[in-house]
């Protein structure tokens, strides 16, 4: 009968993951958050730069830097649920975003589920919010361009409401690229805000939770 001592050694040998193994491993997980919008100062407060606006907000309050111009984007890093994320800012203009968020995510290993985009969405009224975890990219140019380059539209997206033209024959493109109205500014701080809770909870807990918190508002 073997004693304690062969035992202790038996079980040591065995190839069990150690607690130091399992941390690296954890650590290693990563989230792109991407807020879609054109560069330049002519775009500020534009309903198609609402995920621009956003990913600022969200920097602000995880006190994170957007110092970093590489990959066709400027961007920075951060943690939100204890995970390590890069808030992310293409600079290609909206139709090529996916040129920017492929390279990162090629670079730093990140698959489509831990991608998630922030971008407006004019079937939502003003300021709602809408979580997804993958679809089509439903007519919006930014999104189009993201799936074609990932090769994958099973990324998470968080839809932000900028309504839609009121009368028959307006432009749609004139609309998206119209600023907001001062009556419409205040329901679009709320709005980012609620974005900013979507994103910590996708990384938290999943599309899932995040589906049920969010989209019931």
């Amino acid at each position: 009968m073997a004693n304690i001592k062969q035992i202790i050694g038996q079980i040591k040998n065995l190839p069990f993951l150690s607690v130091k193994d399992k941390t690296e491993e954890e650590e290693n997980i990563m989230y792109l958050i991407v807020g879609l919008g054109n560069p330049g100062k002519q775009y500020d407060m534009t309903r198609h730069n609402i995920g621009f606006h956003t990913i600022d907000y969200i920097a602000d309050e995880c006190g994170a830097k957007l110092n970093k111009l590489k990959f066709k984007a400027v961007y920075g890093e951060t943690v939100i649920g204890g995970e390590k994320v890069y808030l992310v800012k293409p600079q290609t203009y909206m139709n090529l975003s996916g040129d920017s968020v492929y390279e990162m995510s090629k670079f730093y290993k990140i698959p489509p589920e831990n991608i998630i985009v922030i971008n407006d969405d004019i079937s939502l009224d003003t300021g709602r919010i809408r979580v997804r975890g993958k679809g089509s990219a439903g007519g919006h140019n930014g999104l189009k361009s993201i799936i074609y380059r990932l090769g994958s539209d099973t990324f998470p997206r968080v839809k932000m409401g900028v309504g839609a033209p009121t009368h028959e024959g307006y432009d749609l493109a004139d609309f998206v690229l119209g600023r907001f109205t001062k009556e419409e500014i205040p329901v679009m701080e709320k709005a980012i805000i609620k974005a900013h809770t979507a994103v910590e909870e996708i990384i938290k807990n999943g599309v899932e939770a995040a589906m049920n918190k969010c989209n019931t508002k």
